[in-house]
């Protein structure tokens, strides 16, 4: 029981930590974009935008993958 409440917590944990990385990766390319760069604002943010969209339906999808997975 503790073992398999254990598994379920870090594939828990992968999932979500993934795209977080991604995220914080994406936002500090973005501020060095804007920085070299600030007449691209718009294009810049509207490629963020996309980005963190995409990046938060694979987290979301995950964790609903797990769920289904692990539900009792």
């Amino acid at each position: 029981m503790l073992a398999e409440t254990f598994i379920i917590l870090m594939i828990m944990f992968i999932a979500v930590m993934g795209p977080s990385m991604v995220i914080g990766i994406l936002g500090h390319a973005v501020i060095k974009a804007l920085a070299r760069n600030p007449s691209a604002a718009s294009k810049i943010f509207m490629g963020m935008v996309i980005l963190l969209i995409f990046v938060e339906a694979i987290s979301i999808t995950a964790l609903l993958i797990i769920f289904q997975l692990f539900a009792k």
